[in-house]
């Protein structure tokens, strides 16, 4: 297990990791870290390595794209000082293009997404001890399907960056295509973006693998 006692463990993301966390800052009680992976992630890693004291703070925010993750870096970040953090964006940046196509404003296109990325994991990847970065994913198994093209190529720019900063790295996409070579997507997502809690699991195993967990 490669997070060690005491770590404070930071989890940035939008909808997915964010799915109805509690407000401003998902942790403590009465269930905060939502009913994705984040919630998932958590029990598991407490219920199997109690004796780790891990604190797990969900910060994902419905609806952010790369950008606006960049605009809250130093409050959702910097400032609680985690000891490891992961991050998962992406999803929103290629989705606006497709569901949004004439509110270009609203697009994040792979040159910024990948700027955004090394604004942020540069300046933060000295300043904790492990950090974690997780591809977007689009929960469908036709890989030439217009939006699951673009989504790729979101997914490759989080590779190339994780391996720049010396990231761990948790490849969602190929962890659904794992799966999607026996269910159909509806199985795992309504829209084939919002996980249900079979899709979750599957976020949440990739995590606990690329940590080094001992199932």
């Amino acid at each position: 297990m490669l997070i060690p006692k005491n770590a404070k463990l930071v989890l940035m993301g939008d909808s997915i990791t964010d799915m109805g966390r509690a407000q401003p800052v998902g942790e403590g009680l009465f269930d905060p870290f939502g009913r994705g992976y984040a919630a998932q992630t958590e029990a598991f890693l407490n219920a199997r390595y109690p004796e780790l004291n891990l604190y797990i703070i969900n910060v994902g925010v419905s609806g952010n794209t790369s950008r606006d993750m960049v605009s809250r870096w130093q409050r959702d970040v910097i400032d609680l000082k985690p000891d490891w953090l992961s991050v998962m964006i992406g999803i929103n940046d290629v989705w606006r293009q497709f569901d949004l196509p004439h509110m270009q404003q609203t697009h994040v296109y792979p040159d910024e997404y990948e700027q955004n990325l090394k604004s942020v994991i540069g300046q933060t990847r000295q300043t904790v001890r492990g950090l974690i970065m997780m591809t977007p994913f689009f929960i469908e198994s036709n890989l030439q399907d217009p939006m699951r093209v673009q989504m790729d190529r979101y997914s490759a720019i989080t590779r190339k960056v994780a391996q720049r900063y010396d990231c761990l790295l948790v490849d969602t996409q190929a962890a659904f295509d794992e799966v999607l070579q026996h269910v159909h997507p509806a199985r795992l997502a309504w829209d084939r973006i919002h996980p249900n809690q079979m899709g979750a699991a599957v976020i949440t195993r990739a995590f606990l693998k690329t940590v080094g967990y001992e199932f």
